[in-house]
C-alpha cells in the first residue's frame, strides 16, 4: 500500500468499487450499470491529511460514503484500524461509525434546525457512551470550545448561526464521538473566501492536536495546496495519480493532473502559466471508454492508450501514476501538442 510513514494506516482501501444498477421497465430490470468507483486503492496514515480531486462526477463524493458505509460497496475491501469494516454486521459496524465521521458540504442542510447546539453535539455521546447529564454537558462545551464557539452556543439553533460557526458546529458534533478519521466532502466550498481560511486553519490545528486522519474531499486546488498532505487524482471512477502535494504541483505525471493544475486560478495578475488544454466532456460512468478513460479527451492518446489500461504504478519512491507514457519511465513535461 501507498504509505505517509511508518505508521500503521489508520485507513485502508482496496479495489474498492461502487456499480449502481440502471433498471427500466415495468419488471424493473437491470439494463446497464454506472461505474460510480471501479478500483480504488489507497491508505491514510494517522495524522494525514489525503486530497481526494477531481471534476464533479469522478466518484469522489461516493468514495467518502462508502467508507462510512453509507452505501454498500460492490467490491473491494475497507480496513479502518486493521479491520475489515466491508464485512461488519449491524452491532459491529454501529461501532466502526464512531471511529469515522463526516463533515459535510452544507453546514446548515446537514444540522438538525430544530436541536439546539448542544444536543447536536450530546447525540454522538450519548450514543456510544453512559455518561450523566452534567458529565455530558461538560464534554460539549469543550467539544465546543476546541471548535472555537461560546459556551453560550450551547443553548441556540442552527439558525442563530452564521455560515461559519455551523460549519465548527459540525466539526464539533463529528469530534464528539473521538474518531480517528474525519472524511471532509467539500466542507468549505459553500462558505465566504475569509471564512474557508478560518475553517481550514481550524482543521488542521485539530489533526495536529488530536492525530486526526482525513479524507478532505475538493474540487479546489487553492483549498487543497493548503490543507494537503498528499493528493489522489480521481478521474471518471478511478485513481489515476497518487503522491506527495509538492510533487503533484511541482511535477505532475499524468496529463489529466496537469490540466486541473494549469486551469487552477493564480493570485497574481502578472503571472502567466503555460496550460495543457483537454477538450470535449467527461464520458458517461455508464458507458466508459475502453483502454485509458481518459483517452477520448488526452492530447497525448497514442494506439495503446484506446486498447490497453495503464495500471497505477510507482513511477518514482510515493509516486503513483496510472499512464502509459509514464511507463517507461519518462519524467518532466510533456511536450505541447502541436
Amino acid at each position: 500500500m501507498m504509505n505517509f510513514n511508518a505508521s500503521a494506516p489508520v485507513l485502508e482501501v482496496t479495489k474498492l468499487k461502487k456499480h449502481f444498477p440502471v433498471l427500466r421497465g415495468m419488471l424493473r430490470r437491470e439494463v446497464a450499470r454506472v461505474q460510480a468507483v471501479d478500483g480504488v486503492s489507497f491508505s491514510i496514515a494517522p495524522g494525514e491529511t489525503l486530497c481526494l480531486v477531481g471534476e464533479s462526477g469522478s466518484g469522489k463524493s461516493t468514495v467518502g460514503k462508502l467508507i462510512l458505509r453509507l452505501i454498500q460497496p460492490t467490491g473491494g475491501t475497507i480496513r479502518l484500524d486493521g479491520i475489515d469494516v466491508t464485512k461488519l454486521g449491524e452491532g459491529a459496524l454501529r461501532q466502526h461509525r464512531r471511529r469515522v465521521q463526516m463533515v459535510f458540504q452544507d453546514p446548515y442542510s446537514s444540522l438538525n434546525p430544530k436541536l439546539t447546539a448542544g444536543t447536536i453535539v450530546a447525540e454522538p455521546i450519548e450514543n456510544f457512551e453512559s455518561l450523566s447529564a452534567d458529565e455530558r454537558e461538560v464534554r460539549v462545551l469543550g467539544m465546543l470550545r476546541k471548535v472555537g464557539l461560546r459556551p453560550d452556543a450551547i443553548r441556540r439553533y442552527p439558525f442563530e448561526f452564521s455560515g461559519g460557526q455551523r460549519q465548527r458546529l459540525a466539526i464539533a458534533r463529528a469530534l464528539a464521538g473521538n474518531p480517528s478519521l474525519m472524511v471532509a466532502d467539500e466542507p468549505v466550498s459553500a462558505l465566504d473566501v475569509s471564512v474557508q481560511a478560518q475553517v481550514l486553519n481550524l482543521l488542521m490545528d485539530l489533526k495536529e492536536e488530536l492525530k486526526l486522519a482525513y479524507l478532505f474531499i475538493s474540487h479546489d486546488l487553492g483549498v487543497v495546496e493548503h490543507i494537503g498532505d498528499r493528493i489522489a487524482v480521481m478521474y471518471l471512477g478511478r485513481i489515476v495519480e497518487i503522491a506527495r502535494k509538492e510533487t503533484i504541483f511541482d511535477e505532475p505525471l499524468h496529463p489529466y493532473s496537469e490540466a486541473l493544475i494549469t486551469a487552477a486560478p493564480v493570485p497574481n495578475p502578472r503571472f502567466k502559466r503555460a496550460r495543457l488544454l483537454i477538450e470535449g466532456d467527461v464520458p458517461s460512468p455508464m458507458n466508459p471508454p475502453s483502454g485509458c478513460r481518459f483517452h477520448t479527451r488526452c492530447p497525448f492518446v497514442g494506439p495503446r492508450c484506446r486498447s490497453e489500461d495503464p495500471q497505477l504504478r510507482e513511477v518514482t519512491p510515493g509516486h503513483f501514476v496510472a499512464c502509459h507514457l509514464r511507463e517507461a519511465g519518462y519524467r518532466g513535461r510533456l511536450p505541447r501538442p502541436g
